[in-house]
């Protein structure tokens, strides 16, 4: 195990939230038993943003894991023992969570659930990989599998299925060809932005305006009032939930009466609510978990979390439920194995969970489809066609 470096005391109260965020009690510990023949509580990390601009994301995983993790360890837990689940904020950093892959790995986590942000899992990625630490994340950036690590594996698609099945939609189903694109820089939006293009540029079709801006901006009159001039059919949006609503809602101040398009963030109450209802009517959402309503399953899941939180569930909570249970299952078939008998148990697991059915490959990619649905009323529906 590497050592971890001393961190400044702001990092560590950063790093981890209260004990009453655990799903079991007391304080990350360090106790080497939590792996195969041990007997004290299996250890599970989960590492997402709780605070800032994306803590909406982390909040939803976190709830979507402790709901799976609760059910387990309601029914027993695994041979017996009990799963801990300790939570930890990246704060959307990078720096940060690059930190904390270092503290997970030295205080003997045996797997890691999260993160939503596809900059930090990459971040992290290489020290966890260098601990032998399975990692099942939810962002959806290509840049994810192309770094081969036999220890990460995503709980959805990639942004090339996202995207591929958003422009079958809008081009061949719909006859679109007047597309903008508006999409952030950072790994996400970039992720995004080449996948969608690419699809584009595979049917022919050449985007009437391609604009890029900053992950922190907040004024996008500039690029908004080039893409009015163009007059697009639709407008593709490749940014996180916050500011893809604050720029829908600048888009129509503008008079921008174009639908937008996109992936998982487009399907979101936190874009909806930031937009406001009207604005997002009409939105074509690319998604593997359209509504709690679309199986016996979904809904069943929809009502736990419900009693659970008081809130309705959506597709990170989704995710990272299916994400979870798929690790415990793991831990189950493999007698709490670590390391890479962990990963392969992992990669071993064929689940059939609330976003399809799951079969991981070499990749670390499980799941290799969406849906199209169509935002009306403030709710995703499914598409017709």
């Amino acid at each position: 195990m590497r050592t971890i470096p001393r961190l400044r005391v702001s990092a560590l109260a950063a790093g981890v939230l209260a004990a009453g965020l655990t799903a079991a009690c007391g304080a990350p510990g360090e106790s080497k038993d939590s792996g195969s023949g041990g007997s004290g509580p299996i250890k599970i990390a989960v590492v997402d943003a709780q605070s800032g601009q994306l803590s909406s994301l982390g909040k939803w995983e976190y709830k979507g894991a402790k709901l799976a993790v609760d059910e387990w360890n309601k029914a027993g837990g695994i041979a017996g023992r009990t799963i801990k689940l300790d939570v930890f904020d990246d704060q959307g950093d990078p720096t940060v969570g690059t930190n904390i892959a270092r503290k997970i790995g030295s205080q003997h986590y045996i797997a890691m659930i999260g993160t939503a942000e596809s900059a930090v899992t990459i971040a992290m990625a290489p020290t966890l990989r260098q601990e032998e630490i399975p990692n099942i994340a939810s962002g959806q950036s290509n840049g994810m599998v192309a770094l081969k690590s036999p220890f990460l594996f995503l709980n959805g698609p990639t942004s090339t299925t996202y995207d591929e099945t958003l422009a079958k939609y809008v081009v061949d189903t719909k006859k679109m060809k007047k597309i903008a694109m508006i999409s952030n820089n950072g790994s996400y939006g970039k992720g995004e932005h080449d996948a969608f293009l690419k699809a584009l540029t595979d049917r022919g079709v050449k985007p009437v305006a391609d604009e890029v801006v900053t992950t922190d901006q907040k004024d996008f009159s500039a690029q908004l009032t080039k893409i009015r001039q163009r007059a697009p059919e639709v407008i593709f949006i490749g940014s996180e939930e916050v500011e893809s609503g604050l720029i829908v809602k600048q888009a129509r101040d503008l008079g921008i009466d174009a639908p937008f398009a996109g992936a998982a963030p487009q399907g979101t109450p936190v874009y909806r609510d930031t937009a406001g209802v009207k604005n997002v009517e009409g939105t074509i959402v690319s998604s593997p978990y359209l509504s709690n309503d679309v199986s016996d399953a979904s809904k069943k899941f929809a009502a736990a979390y419900k009693a659970a939180y008081g809130e309705d569930a959506e597709l990170h909570g989704a995710k990272a439920y299916d994400g979870t249970s798929i690790l415990l299952t793991a831990l189950k078939n493999s007698n709490v194995a670590t390391g890479k008998k962990l990963a392969d148990a992992i990669r071993a697991v064929q689940y059939q969970g609330l976003l399809g059915d799951f079969r991981y490959d070499e990749t670390g990619v499980g799941i290799k489809a969406t849906s199209i649905g169509i935002m009306k009323n403030g709710t995703v529906v499914k598409a017709d066609g």
